[in-house]
């Protein structure tokens, strides 16, 4: 808490509106610093000024420091304090404040609970400023992949943060574009997981990053990102044009359809990711000589070129259930190159 005031330990602001426990976990969780239970270690990454950056443990350290009134927005705006709820086995906590409201109150918790939740213990592991630059990325994944807290891409997301936030709020503009939304057609649990921001990712990722023969398809994501993020020539306004340009075509042509099954009479079924990687990937390698042709003309190319993909050995042979992803990149990814050229 202390380390926090003094501004020697920063909590990226982004952070707090990509995670999210509710007042309830909140409140759990400051039930267990009472009742002693041991904390899992924080992870931070010492900078060249000795300054410490959260890693891991967001959720925890947010918690103590709303619930006691210092927690501050990336204006520096103090966030309102935390009111607890009550809990199993504390049912007191109920309603109550760090500092009571008013002299006439009973609402705070009172000094020797305050002193409790200081003296918490809480171990914090140290990544150094000598390790590898990338290391706290990558150190940021492990501890968030594999569990329920988070899905891949909002781990991605995280990590963008990290390396670089405009990318990450000119990723998430390009995900919330309306011809893009209409032609992925995902439910409000996947877009409440953030799938639309991965598909826009892949998106990107596969146009820039030459896919690696083998590599399990989350790493090569995970990797793409560091590589993009990190590049300060990496040209935003022109790649955001392509996909733009690329989900706006797409819309007019099969609108909800585009990357769904043609079963010889209609688009059916649910979203397809190898329809996703051949045809958005095909049509923005072509854009600009798709653009040559009247609206018409760019209309019956993408769809016919999308239906025929089902008479299309490769696209048969590798984009089935059961095929596995590095497959599918593998031969479906070529075959997306030349497939949209009118």
């Amino acid at each position: 808490m202390n380390l926090y005031k003094d501004n020697e330990l920063t909590i990226n602001p982004d952070f707090q509106r990509l995670f999210r426990w509710d007042d309830s976990q909140r409140t759990r969780f400051i039930e267990s610093l009472l009742l002693g239970i041991p904390v899992p270690p924080i992870f931070v990454y010492q900078n060249t000024d000795g300054i410490w950056e959260l890693i891991d443990g967001l959720q925890r350290l947010s918690t103590v420091l709303q619930f006691a009134g210092m927690l501050h927005d990336e204006n520096g705006v103090p966030l309102p304090p935390l009111t607890l709820s009550g809990t199993k086995y504390l049912p007191g906590l109920a309603d109550k404040r760090w500092e009571q409201t008013d002299s006439t109150s009973n609402d705070g918790i009172g000094k020797s609970i305050q002193l409790t939740i200081k003296r918490a213990r809480i171990r914090v592991e140290i990544l150094k400023k000598e390790s590898d630059p990338n290391s706290k990325y990558e150190l940021f994944q492990r501890l968030n992949t594999g569990g329920s807290k988070l899905s891949e891409q909002e781990v991605r997301n995280c990590v963008a943060v990290m390396i670089n936030p405009p990318f990450k709020e000119w990723l998430f503009d390009l995900s919330s574009n309306t011809d893009f939304l209409n032609t992925i057609a995902q439910t409000e649990d996947a877009i409440r997981i953030q799938a639309n921001v991965e598909l826009a990712f892949r998106f990107i990722a596969f146009r820039n990053v030459t896919y690696t023969k083998g590599l399990d398809v989350h790493e090569y994501l995970d990797e793409a990102l560091i590589s993009i993020a990190s590049d300060p020539s990496f040209d935003m306004p022109t790649e955001g044009e392509i996909f733009n340009k690329t989900f706006k075509l797409l819309n007019r042509a099969l609108n909800s359809g585009a990357f769904k099954k043609w079963d010889g009479s209609r688009f059916t079924g649910k979203f397809l990711m190898s329809l996703f990687e051949v045809v958005s990937i095909g049509v923005s390698k072509q854009i600009s000589e798709i653009e040559k042709l009247t609206e018409d003309g760019q209309i019956d190319l993408i769809t016919s070129r999308v239906k025929a993909l089902w008479s299309d050995t490769t696209f048969l042979s590798h984009s089935g259930a059961g095929t596995r992803g590095t497959t599918r990149l593998v031969h479906l990814l070529p075959l997306s190159n030349e497939y949209f050229r009118p």
